[in-house]
Protein backbone atom coordinates (compact mmCIF):
# COMPACT_ATOMS: atom_id res chain seq x y z
CA UNK A 1 0.00 0.00 0.00
CA UNK A 2 1.59 2.79 -0.85
CA UNK A 3 0.43 6.88 0.15
CA UNK A 4 1.34 8.07 -3.42
CA UNK A 5 -1.97 8.78 -4.72
CA UNK A 6 -3.34 11.26 -7.13
CA UNK A 7 -6.25 11.69 -7.03
CA UNK A 8 -8.36 13.56 -10.10
CA UNK A 9 -10.74 16.35 -9.45
CA UNK A 10 -14.08 17.81 -11.47
CA UNK A 11 -12.95 21.12 -10.27
CA UNK A 12 -16.16 22.81 -12.04
CA UNK A 13 -18.62 20.27 -10.54
CA UNK A 14 -21.16 20.88 -7.76
CA UNK A 15 -23.08 23.71 -6.67
CA UNK A 16 -19.86 25.83 -5.89
CA UNK A 17 -17.44 24.17 -8.11
CA UNK A 18 -13.68 25.55 -7.62
CA UNK A 19 -14.46 27.37 -4.43
CA UNK A 20 -15.39 24.11 -2.60
CA UNK A 21 -13.31 22.21 -4.58
CA UNK A 22 -9.82 23.78 -4.06
CA UNK A 23 -10.17 24.21 -0.41
CA UNK A 24 -11.25 20.65 -0.05
CA UNK A 25 -7.99 19.19 -1.93
CA UNK A 26 -6.07 21.46 0.71
CA UNK A 27 -7.52 19.96 3.38
CA UNK A 28 -7.71 16.83 2.53
CA UNK A 29 -3.86 17.16 1.46
CA UNK A 30 -2.69 18.46 5.24
CA UNK A 31 -4.37 14.77 5.91
CA UNK A 32 -2.30 13.05 3.24
CA UNK A 33 1.06 14.59 2.91
CA UNK A 34 2.05 12.26 -0.06
CA UNK A 35 -1.20 12.77 -1.74
CA UNK A 36 -0.91 14.36 -5.22
CA UNK A 37 -4.21 16.08 -7.74
CA UNK A 38 -5.50 16.59 -11.22
CA UNK A 39 -7.27 19.82 -11.45
CA UNK A 40 -9.66 19.30 -14.22
CA UNK A 41 -11.44 23.14 -15.44
CA UNK A 42 -11.01 26.20 -15.88
CA UNK A 43 -7.07 27.47 -15.59
CA UNK A 44 -7.87 31.73 -15.34
CA UNK A 45 -10.18 30.13 -12.09
CA UNK A 46 -7.98 27.69 -10.73
CA UNK A 47 -4.51 28.77 -10.97
CA UNK A 48 -4.87 32.21 -8.82
CA UNK A 49 -7.45 29.82 -5.92
CA UNK A 50 -4.66 27.20 -5.82
CA UNK A 51 -1.47 29.83 -5.64
CA UNK A 52 -3.05 31.02 -2.83
CA UNK A 53 -3.30 27.21 -0.63
CA UNK A 54 0.16 26.80 0.71
CA UNK A 55 -0.78 23.24 1.03
CA UNK A 56 -1.11 22.87 -2.46
CA UNK A 57 2.76 23.76 -3.22
CA UNK A 58 4.13 21.59 -5.67
CA UNK A 59 1.18 18.82 -5.80
CA UNK A 60 -1.45 19.79 -8.16
CA UNK A 61 -1.71 19.99 -11.75
CA UNK A 62 -4.59 22.05 -13.42
CA UNK A 63 -5.92 20.96 -17.00
CA UNK A 64 -7.75 23.09 -18.94
CA UNK A 65 -10.90 23.49 -19.82
CA UNK A 66 -13.80 25.38 -19.81
CA UNK A 67 -17.01 23.39 -20.79
CA UNK A 68 -18.96 22.02 -17.62
CA UNK A 69 -21.95 20.18 -16.93
CA UNK A 70 -24.50 21.53 -15.32
CA UNK A 71 -26.55 20.77 -12.00
CA UNK A 72 -30.14 20.24 -14.12
CA UNK A 73 -28.53 18.86 -17.71
CA UNK A 74 -29.73 15.40 -18.15
CA UNK A 75 -27.30 12.54 -18.45
CA UNK A 76 -27.77 12.04 -22.34
CA UNK A 77 -27.22 15.27 -22.92
CA UNK A 78 -24.14 15.84 -20.54
CA UNK A 79 -22.35 13.02 -22.60
CA UNK A 80 -23.36 14.26 -25.74
CA UNK A 81 -21.82 17.59 -24.96
CA UNK A 82 -19.62 16.96 -22.53
CA UNK A 83 -17.86 13.97 -23.65
CA UNK A 84 -14.08 14.28 -24.21
CA UNK A 85 -14.31 17.93 -23.85
CA UNK A 86 -15.68 18.65 -19.90
CA UNK A 87 -14.61 18.81 -16.62
CA UNK A 88 -16.49 15.81 -15.61
CA UNK A 89 -15.63 13.21 -18.20
CA UNK A 90 -11.97 14.13 -18.15
CA UNK A 91 -11.53 13.33 -14.83
CA UNK A 92 -13.22 10.04 -15.18
CA UNK A 93 -10.95 9.28 -18.27
CA UNK A 94 -7.48 10.14 -16.32
CA UNK A 95 -8.53 6.96 -14.20
CA UNK A 96 -9.07 4.86 -16.99
CA UNK A 97 -6.13 6.24 -18.69
CA UNK A 98 -4.01 5.27 -15.50
CA UNK A 99 -3.16 9.06 -14.84
CA UNK A 100 -5.06 9.17 -11.69
CA UNK A 101 -6.08 6.55 -8.96
CA UNK A 102 -9.46 8.08 -8.17
CA UNK A 103 -11.80 10.93 -9.25
CA UNK A 104 -14.05 12.91 -7.13
CA UNK A 105 -16.57 15.32 -8.64
CA UNK A 106 -19.70 17.15 -6.92
CA UNK A 107 -21.29 17.27 -9.92
CA UNK A 108 -24.30 15.96 -11.80
CA UNK A 109 -24.89 12.00 -10.22
CA UNK A 110 -26.93 11.14 -13.22
CA UNK A 111 -24.18 12.80 -15.66
CA UNK A 112 -21.51 11.41 -13.44
CA UNK A 113 -22.67 7.83 -14.05
CA UNK A 114 -23.32 7.77 -17.23
CA UNK A 115 -20.01 9.20 -18.37
CA UNK A 116 -18.34 6.43 -15.72
CA UNK A 117 -20.06 3.94 -17.31
CA UNK A 118 -19.03 4.76 -20.61
CA UNK A 119 -15.74 5.49 -19.67
CA UNK A 120 -14.71 3.11 -17.46
CA UNK A 121 -16.84 0.05 -17.74
CA UNK A 122 -18.22 -2.50 -15.41
CA UNK A 123 -16.50 -4.95 -14.11
CA UNK A 124 -16.75 -8.84 -15.20
CA UNK A 125 -19.74 -10.55 -13.22
CA UNK A 126 -21.22 -7.30 -12.13
CA UNK A 127 -24.53 -6.39 -13.94
CA UNK A 128 -25.08 -3.12 -12.56
CA UNK A 129 -22.91 -0.05 -10.68
CA UNK A 130 -24.37 0.68 -7.51
CA UNK A 131 -23.72 3.98 -5.15
CA UNK A 132 -22.61 2.86 -1.69
CA UNK A 133 -22.28 6.03 1.33
CA UNK A 134 -20.82 5.46 4.94
CA UNK A 135 -23.82 6.02 7.49
CA UNK A 136 -23.45 7.06 10.77
CA UNK A 137 -24.41 4.47 13.47
CA UNK A 138 -24.33 4.29 17.47
CA UNK A 139 -21.96 1.61 16.53
CA UNK A 140 -20.19 3.61 14.53
CA UNK A 141 -20.48 3.68 10.66
CA UNK A 142 -22.44 1.01 7.82
CA UNK A 143 -21.80 0.75 4.45
CA UNK A 144 -25.42 1.44 2.59
CA UNK A 145 -25.70 0.61 -1.15
CA UNK A 146 -27.49 1.10 -3.00
CA UNK A 147 -28.57 4.40 -2.44
CA UNK A 148 -29.43 6.29 -6.06
CA UNK A 149 -27.38 4.40 -9.10
CA UNK A 150 -30.37 2.01 -10.47
CA UNK A 151 -34.23 1.45 -9.58
CA UNK A 152 -35.54 -1.65 -8.93
CA UNK A 153 -33.52 -5.04 -9.22
CA UNK A 154 -33.38 -8.80 -8.87
CA UNK A 155 -32.01 -11.23 -6.71
CA UNK A 156 -28.15 -11.55 -8.61
CA UNK A 157 -28.15 -7.89 -8.19
CA UNK A 158 -28.45 -7.69 -4.33
CA UNK A 159 -25.52 -10.63 -3.99
CA UNK A 160 -23.44 -8.59 -6.41
CA UNK A 161 -23.93 -5.51 -4.20
CA UNK A 162 -23.50 -7.41 -0.71
CA UNK A 163 -20.36 -8.64 -2.40
CA UNK A 164 -19.04 -5.38 -3.42
CA UNK A 165 -20.19 -3.81 -0.32
CA UNK A 166 -18.44 -6.19 1.60
CA UNK A 167 -15.52 -5.36 -0.42
CA UNK A 168 -16.07 -1.52 0.63
CA UNK A 169 -16.24 -2.25 4.33
CA UNK A 170 -13.22 -4.74 4.46
CA UNK A 171 -10.97 -2.00 3.23
CA UNK A 172 -13.14 1.08 5.54
CA UNK A 173 -13.22 -0.97 8.52
CA UNK A 174 -10.70 -3.06 8.27
CA UNK A 175 -12.46 -6.37 8.94
CA UNK A 176 -11.94 -9.49 8.03
CA UNK A 177 -15.67 -11.01 7.51
CA UNK A 178 -18.23 -7.65 7.25
CA UNK A 179 -21.78 -8.82 8.07
CA UNK A 180 -23.95 -7.97 5.49
CA UNK A 181 -28.06 -7.46 6.21
CA UNK A 182 -30.81 -6.99 3.11
CA UNK A 183 -33.15 -4.25 4.23
CA UNK A 184 -36.47 -5.67 4.05
CA UNK A 185 -39.74 -5.00 5.53
CA UNK A 186 -39.19 -7.31 8.77
CA UNK A 187 -37.02 -9.86 10.03
CA UNK A 188 -39.10 -12.84 9.06
CA UNK A 189 -37.96 -14.98 6.29
CA UNK A 190 -41.52 -14.89 4.93
CA UNK A 191 -41.77 -11.04 4.11
CA UNK A 192 -40.29 -9.07 1.23
CA UNK A 193 -40.79 -9.56 -2.59
CA UNK A 194 -39.61 -12.12 -4.59
CA UNK A 195 -35.94 -10.75 -5.08
CA UNK A 196 -35.23 -10.06 -1.76
CA UNK A 197 -36.02 -13.85 -0.61
CA UNK A 198 -34.02 -15.61 -3.41
CA UNK A 199 -31.06 -13.28 -2.86
CA UNK A 200 -31.26 -14.42 1.27
CA UNK A 201 -31.63 -17.81 -0.21
CA UNK A 202 -28.16 -17.29 -2.59
CA UNK A 203 -26.86 -15.67 0.59
CA UNK A 204 -27.50 -18.25 3.09
CA UNK A 205 -25.62 -21.03 0.68
CA UNK A 206 -23.11 -19.79 -1.05
CA UNK A 207 -20.02 -20.01 0.74
CA UNK A 208 -18.80 -16.38 -0.10
CA UNK A 209 -15.12 -16.08 1.79
CA UNK A 210 -15.25 -12.03 2.66
CA UNK A 211 -18.75 -11.73 4.29
CA UNK A 212 -21.12 -13.27 6.71
CA UNK A 213 -24.77 -12.79 5.93
CA UNK A 214 -26.63 -11.75 9.03
CA UNK A 215 -30.34 -12.15 7.36
CA UNK A 216 -32.84 -9.20 6.86
CA UNK A 217 -32.48 -6.25 8.93
CA UNK A 218 -35.43 -3.06 9.35
CA UNK A 219 -35.07 0.09 8.63
CA UNK A 220 -34.86 1.37 12.50
CA UNK A 221 -31.52 -1.47 12.25
CA UNK A 222 -29.68 1.44 9.99
CA UNK A 223 -28.73 3.92 12.99
CA UNK A 224 -28.60 1.10 15.49
CA UNK A 225 -25.36 -0.49 13.17
CA UNK A 226 -27.12 -3.75 13.41
CA UNK A 227 -24.67 -4.57 10.52
CA UNK A 228 -21.53 -3.59 8.65
CA UNK A 229 -23.47 -3.66 5.16
CA UNK A 230 -26.94 -2.83 4.37
CA UNK A 231 -27.79 -3.92 0.97
CA UNK A 232 -31.03 -2.72 -0.90
CA UNK A 233 -32.21 -0.95 -4.52
CA UNK A 234 -31.43 2.33 -5.08
CA UNK A 235 -35.19 3.61 -5.04
CA UNK A 236 -35.51 2.46 -1.39
CA UNK A 237 -32.06 3.25 -0.48
CA UNK A 238 -32.08 6.78 -1.72
CA UNK A 239 -35.28 7.51 0.00
CA UNK A 240 -33.75 5.58 3.08
CA UNK A 241 -30.90 8.66 3.02
CA UNK A 242 -32.76 11.59 2.29
CA UNK A 243 -35.40 10.49 4.98
CA UNK A 244 -32.32 10.23 7.36
CA UNK A 245 -30.74 13.71 6.43
CA UNK A 246 -33.58 15.52 6.82
CA UNK A 247 -34.22 14.13 10.37
CA UNK A 248 -31.01 14.81 11.11
CA UNK A 249 -31.60 18.38 10.10
CA UNK A 250 -35.08 18.08 11.96
CA UNK A 251 -33.47 17.33 15.06
CA UNK A 252 -31.35 19.91 15.11
CA UNK A 253 -33.79 22.57 14.90
CA UNK A 254 -36.17 21.35 17.35
CA UNK A 255 -33.16 20.84 19.26
CA UNK A 256 -31.36 24.70 18.91
CA UNK A 257 -35.30 26.19 19.65
CA UNK A 258 -35.83 24.40 22.84
CA UNK A 259 -32.17 25.81 24.02
CA UNK A 260 -33.30 29.16 23.48
CA UNK A 261 -36.99 29.56 24.13
CA UNK A 262 -36.51 30.75 27.58
CA UNK A 263 -33.72 31.83 30.09
CA UNK A 264 -32.88 29.12 32.36
CA UNK A 265 -33.14 26.91 28.70
CA UNK A 266 -29.99 29.00 27.66
CA UNK A 267 -28.45 28.42 31.04
CA UNK A 268 -29.12 24.69 30.87
CA UNK A 269 -27.49 24.78 27.36
CA UNK A 270 -24.74 27.30 28.21
CA UNK A 271 -23.44 24.13 30.52
CA UNK A 272 -24.24 21.43 28.63
CA UNK A 273 -22.54 23.05 24.98
CA UNK A 274 -19.69 20.49 24.57
CA UNK A 275 -21.93 17.96 24.73
CA UNK A 276 -24.43 19.85 22.14
CA UNK A 277 -21.07 20.32 20.11
CA UNK A 278 -20.43 16.64 20.26
CA UNK A 279 -24.11 15.83 18.77
CA UNK A 280 -23.54 18.27 16.53
CA UNK A 281 -20.11 17.01 15.30
CA UNK A 282 -22.29 13.22 14.79
CA UNK A 283 -25.12 14.47 13.07
CA UNK A 284 -22.72 16.48 10.79
CA UNK A 285 -23.93 14.72 7.12
CA UNK A 286 -20.38 16.40 6.01
CA UNK A 287 -17.79 13.66 8.16
CA UNK A 288 -19.59 10.91 6.07
CA UNK A 289 -19.85 12.58 2.74
CA UNK A 290 -19.00 10.61 -0.48
CA UNK A 291 -21.03 7.97 -2.50
CA UNK A 292 -18.67 5.03 -4.06
CA UNK A 293 -19.84 4.02 -7.47
CA UNK A 294 -19.09 0.52 -7.22
CA UNK A 295 -19.16 -2.33 -9.75
CA UNK A 296 -16.56 -0.01 -12.11
CA UNK A 297 -13.25 -0.62 -13.76
CA UNK A 298 -11.68 2.13 -11.34
CA UNK A 299 -13.08 4.21 -8.18
CA UNK A 300 -15.39 7.24 -8.70
CA UNK A 301 -16.63 9.16 -5.39
CA UNK A 302 -19.65 11.51 -5.42
CA UNK A 303 -19.70 14.08 -3.32
CA UNK A 304 -22.53 15.81 -2.76
CA UNK A 305 -23.58 19.33 -4.88
CA UNK A 306 -24.19 21.43 -2.06
CA UNK A 307 -21.30 20.27 0.65
CA UNK A 308 -18.65 22.33 1.82
CA UNK A 309 -14.74 22.42 1.78
CA UNK A 310 -15.09 20.03 4.40
CA UNK A 311 -17.18 17.95 3.11
CA UNK A 312 -15.49 17.73 -0.10
CA UNK A 313 -12.20 16.83 1.74
CA UNK A 314 -14.40 14.06 3.64
CA UNK A 315 -15.16 12.69 0.18
CA UNK A 316 -11.72 12.89 -1.01
CA UNK A 317 -10.53 10.95 2.33
CA UNK A 318 -12.60 8.36 0.79
CA UNK A 319 -11.22 8.20 -2.39
CA UNK A 320 -7.65 8.11 -1.26
CA UNK A 321 -8.77 5.47 1.21
CA UNK A 322 -10.17 3.17 -1.76
CA UNK A 323 -7.23 3.79 -3.62
CA UNK A 324 -4.69 3.00 -1.60
CA UNK A 325 -5.97 -0.27 -0.27
CA UNK A 326 -6.84 -1.21 -4.12
CA UNK A 327 -10.48 -1.69 -3.40
CA UNK A 328 -11.07 -2.99 -7.38
CA UNK A 329 -8.36 -5.41 -6.62
CA UNK A 330 -10.56 -6.61 -3.20
CA UNK A 331 -13.99 -7.27 -5.16
CA UNK A 332 -12.36 -9.15 -7.92
CA UNK A 333 -10.66 -11.19 -5.43
CA UNK A 334 -13.99 -11.63 -3.45
CA UNK A 335 -15.79 -12.15 -6.89
CA UNK A 336 -13.53 -15.04 -8.32
CA UNK A 337 -14.28 -16.52 -4.61
CA UNK A 338 -17.73 -16.40 -5.12
CA UNK A 339 -19.18 -19.61 -7.02
CA UNK A 340 -22.65 -17.96 -7.65
CA UNK A 341 -20.71 -14.53 -9.41
CA UNK A 342 -17.78 -15.62 -10.84
CA UNK A 343 -17.18 -15.29 -14.16
CA UNK A 344 -17.37 -18.34 -16.51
Amino acid sequence: MSDRVRISLDAMGGDHGPATVVPGAAIARERHPGMTFLLFGDEAVLAPMVAKEPRLKDCVEIRHTTVAVAMDDKPSQAVRHGRGKSSMWQAVQAVRDGQADACVSAGNTGALMAMSKICLKTMSGIERPAIACLWPTVRGESVVLDVGATIGTDAEHLVEMAVMGSAMARIVFDLDKPTVGLLNVGTEEMKGNEAVKEAARMLREMDAAGLAYHGFVEGTDLGKGTVDVVVTEGFTGNIALKTAEGTAKQIGTYLRSAMTRTLSAKIGAFFARHAFRALRDKMNPSRANGGVFLGLEGIVVKSHGSENAAGFAAAIDLAHDMARHDMIRTIRDMLDQTPALAPA
